[in-house]
């Protein structure tokens, strides 16, 4: 996969509201297999979608793009060792050594990519009208539906879903909107209002824990207050909690109706990390290249390291990290 494939594979991402990095390569030195603007996506996973190198510096790049995408901070990696600058290592880059038998180097940026948050506003008054015009000021995809016009399969476990239909089927809705598991729900009205939506909900069978779930009435409360402050109390409490992170999936997406293709390496199918003890690369436990010295298990990124352990193993114990 590279060129339009990898922006294919980013506007589908996108489209499903997941979370990922974009890898780029934008430096190298000879006799690196990649080349400058070669790019890939990783997803939060694990899983790498193109080509930005070989094994080398696969799993590194998986790593640190994992945690760029946990963070939201981009990164740039240098792949190789400082005399490949001169010894003069620009500020804010990250070097991170893969010699081995090669001393080409890579220079890669990753950059995190945060999937758009997805709101659904559902009624027809003007304080819905309202909330959707503020969350699209914000950027979010926002989609401001009529109650009947409401589908469960409208919103997922990633979407925001408020509820304000203001006493038109309420309670017909709301099941459907509970039904979409999404990371947030409230419902406009007063909490006695409330109280007797989710209590007909309870005698139709609609489990406790979901509707223990549905926050009644949505919003910060401000007390009494017009509807456009109504709105505001609500998009204020939005930008509240997932700033805060507490609403699960709506951040990153990671994993939710993911599936593996053909060709893509996932995390759960690449073995568990080790450092090359020669070199100090991160290389995947599980390799071919693996020695067994002193009761220890070692594992290297290429036959040239293994060979140089093999020849003096009591040089590079001391350093190793062991499995």
């Amino acid at each position: 996969m590279e060129g339009m494939d990898v922006l294919e594979e980013m506007g589908e991402l996108t489209r499903r509201g997941q979370a990922f990095a974009l890898a780029t390569v934008v430096w190298r030195q000879p006799p690196s297999s990649s080349q400058p603007g070669a790019r890939a996506v990783i997803t939060a996973d694990g899983e790498l979608r193109g080509w930005i190198g070989g094994a080398c510096a696969e799993p590194v790049v998986i790593r640190e793009a994992q945690r760029v995408i946990a963070e939201g901070t981009a990164r740039l990696l240098l792949l190789g060792t400082p005399d490949q600058f001169g010894g003069a290592v620009p500020d804010g880059m990250i070097v991170i050594p893969i010699s081995c038998q090669s001393e080409g180097a890579l220079e890669i940026y990753i950059e995190p990519v945060v999937p758009v948050p997805h709101l659904v506003v559902i009624g027809a008054s003007p304080m819905a009208r309202t909330l959707a015009s503020l969350a699209r000021a914000l950027g979010w995809r926002t989609d401001l539906v009529d109650g009947p016009d409401f589908a469960t399969d409208s919103a997922d476990e990633r979407s925001m879903i408020v509820v304000a239909t203001q006493g038109h089927d309420d309670e017909d809705v709301l099941t459907r909107a509970v039904a979409a598991h999404p990371a947030y729900l409230g419902l406009v009205g007063s909490r006695r209002r409330g109280a007797t939506v989710l209590g007909y909900l309870a005698d139709r069978g609609v489990a406790q824990q979901e509707l223990d779930r549905v926050k009644v009435p949505a919003g910060l409360d401000l007390g009494k207050t017009t509807h456009q402050e109504i709105a505001v109390a609500i998009l204020a409490e939005l930008v509240q909690l997932r700033a805060s992170g507490a609403l699960p999936g709506s951040g990153t997406g990671a994993g939710a109706g993911a599936s593996a293709k053909p060709g893509r390496r996932k995390a759960a199918d690449r073995p568990a990390e080790a450092v090359d003890p020669v070199c100090g690369m991160t290389v995947a436990a599980g390799s071919s290249l693996l020695l067994r010295h002193d009761g220890a298990e070692y594992y290297f990124c290429c036959a040239g390291c293994r060979q140089a352990f093999e020849q003096d193993p009591d040089a590079y114990t001391k350093k190793e990290t062991r499995c």
